[in-house]
């Protein structure tokens, strides 16, 4: 009842922050978008040609035609899809990675701990977007790719939370006490003190869909991310070439489109710490 009171409150402080609120409305707006387009519900036909080449927005299409004459908004709604679907899968990758290893190195310690602290010392020493690059090149071009490098190289950060969290629950009186009751390593690890660093996640998983959606479109725009589909980095790429003539509404769409997610999860993560980290409860 005490766990369920502190999420219970948790909670009622988050829809209290009229910042957190709007950004979880932002956020769940993106994901129905996405899911509609995905399901072809939505923008199925962005690579229609509606019009002339280049329109500038009206009424008829609110953000304007590109140089073949297809819709931009359908573009934008298509690549809200395939950003939201990167960060999904870049977090069912990264996620699990960063809570076993850094689970496995806080609570046996030891060779174990010299072992995983060592791997996400590497990987942490890389400048992302080179070891991105690194990976998409060695797997090749496509959404897959894009999928497995940023998973790869998103769990280092929550690796090392979870690492530094399960460190100093393992001495504490209640995973002492299910020990002294012949609770075994897994019994106090995974029941006992995972459950307790669950806001950690939490909080992590939603600054991890900004990154994995910020590095999407810079992958992207490189042309080592999404192929034959619009994504905002292959939409901001072509867009560039196209600022001398006039042209800015594709650029305009594709980056207020990424803009407004990213400051959202940004907004969402810092209630979400609020309202969850038992440090800050009263502030």
């Amino acid at each position: 009842m005490k766990e369920n009171s502190l999420w219970k409150d948790a909670f009622k402080r988050l829809i209290k922050d009229k910042w957190a609120f709007g950004s979880l409305i932002i956020v769940a707006i993106y994901s129905i978008v996405a899911i509609l387009a995905a399901t072809g519900l939505l923008a199925a036909d962005w690579a229609k040609e509606v019009g002339a080449s280049n329109l500038p927005p009206s009424a008829e299409h609110w953000f304007g035609t590109d140089i073949f004459g297809r819709d931009v908004l359908a573009k934008v709604l298509h690549g809200t899809q395939i950003a939201m679907s990167v960060g999904l899968a870049t977090s069912l990758i990264a996620i699990p990675i960063g809570v076993i290893l850094g689970a496995l190195a806080g609570y046996f310690g030891g060779w174990i701990d010299d072992v995983i602290t060592w791997l996400y010392t590497t990987f942490s020493s890389i400048p992302n977007i080179m070891l991105l690059i690194s990976i998409t090149m060695i797997l090749g071009k496509g959404l897959f790719a894009v999928y497995i490098a940023l998973g790869a190289t998103s769990w280092v950060t929550l690796c090392r939370l979870i690492r530094g969290e399960v460190m100093k629950h393992k001495e504490r009186e209640y995973v002492q006490a299910a020990g002294a009751i012949g609770g075994g390593h897994f019994r106090k690890l995974f029941i006992h003190i995972l459950p307790n660093v669950t806001h950690i996640v939490i909080i992590n998983t939603s600054l991890q869909f900004q990154f994995a959606i910020k590095s999407e479109v810079i992958l992207s725009y490189l042309g080592l991310g999404v192929q034959g589909e619009p994504s905002w980095g292959t939409m901001i790429d072509d867009a560039k070439l196209e600022l001398a003539r006039g042209v800015w509404w594709q650029l305009a769409g594709a980056t207020t489109a990424m803009f407004i997610v990213v400051l959202a999860f940004n907004l969402l993560g810092d209630a979400l710490r609020d309202a969850l980290d038992p440090k800050l409860k009263g502030k």
